[in-house]
């Protein structure tokens, strides 16, 4: 079985900083990916608030750019994924689709995934008009009004490139405010292709082969179908956790509780990004957790060889 000293899973923002920085401080680090490098951010146009890139950069981009920075530093990626996980002589076992990963410490960096609406239509018409990328699909539309489903930063924000491309953009969330930052909401309001519906959600997803409409509920109760050719879903994260089988403490949404060092209910295994409990969301918060998490790590298997050199 390989073995190494710190095993990544997730090659998001967290991820990728925490092997950039885990690798220079001498641990042997392997990051488990089961897609791509960049996590959640690979499908953004844009990225301004990244750290380390004033001018901006896409998300495509980003992914790449991480990787290459924590490979330079030493760290080794494996395409795989984490089904399982269990204790072992050398501390931690993950069992992976292609081969079981023994590892002396282990950051879980899964990310999330988007959440879904749960409506009738929304499987049957995925990948045939119901996506979360605007950027890969807006261009499809062209000339046709959409759905944005969220009132958040991410449903505001590709609600701008949609608009590059669609006939008219109507955005609408459930809250009466939208959570969106500041200067998103502001460029927005300044696009007149784009309107906003707050007090409402989607109950349904109506058509045949593609989506041709979305049934709306607003805050008086009353249902209507609005034309739609395309519905785009940004209504929360959902954390990746399924494959801990219930090892780890998670709070009541699921995500990872960790102490003040990222430290997680089982010894050796440390969380870090959108996976864990109270993160704030934002990429600059990603990178701090990522580089934080590396060095709890490195102190704990620091301390773990120095008590065990003593021992003997």
């Amino acid at each position: 079985m390989p073995e190494t000293d710190l095993a990544i899973i997730g090659a998001g923002v967290a991820g990728l900083t925490a092997a950039a920085e885990a690798a220079r401080l001498g641990l042997r680090v392997l990051v488990i990916e089961r897609m791509g490098a960049g996590g959640q951010v690979m499908n953004v146009e844009r990225i301004d608030n990244m750290p380390g890139f004033p001018a901006g950069i896409s998300g495509f981009e980003l992914g790449p750019d991480l990787q290459e920075r924590a490979e330079a530093a030493g760290a080794q990626f494996m395409l795989d994924t984490v089904q399982g996980y269990s204790s072992g002589a050398s501390g931690h076992v993950l069992h992976c689709e292609g081969q079981d990963i023994a590892a002396r410490a282990v950051l879980v960096a899964a990310g999330s995934r988007r959440r879904a609406l749960g409506v009738p239509g929304e499987d049957r018409l995925a990948g045939r008009g119901v996506s979360h990328c605007a950027s890969c699909d807006g261009p499809l539309f062209r000339g046709q009004p959409v759905c944005v489903v969220g009132g958040g930063d991410s449903a505001f924000g590709e609600a701008l490139v949609l608009a590059q491309h669609v006939r008219d953009v109507l955005v609408v969330f459930r809250e009466k405010q939208p959570h969106a930052q500041t200067a998103l909401r502001e460029a927005v309001a300044a696009q007149p292709r784009i309107a906003l519906q707050a007090e409402t959600e989607v109950v349904g997803i109506v058509g045949e082969d593609t989506v041709a409409g979305v049934m709306l509920r607003d805050r008086s109760g009353s249902v209507r179908e609005v034309e739609a050719g395309g519905v785009f879903v940004y209504a929360g994260l959902q954390a990746e956790t399924e494959f801990l089988g219930g090892a780890l403490r998670l709070d009541a949404d699921g995500r990872i509780v960790t102490d003040t060092s990222f430290g997680t209910s089982v010894a050796g295994i440390f969380a870090a990004g959108d996976i864990r409990s109270g993160v704030p969301y934002l990429l600059a918060a990603a990178v701090e957790e990522g580089r934080s998490a590396a060095q709890a790590a490195f102190r704990y298997l620091s301390e773990t060889t120095l008590d065990k050199e003593t021992r003997q």
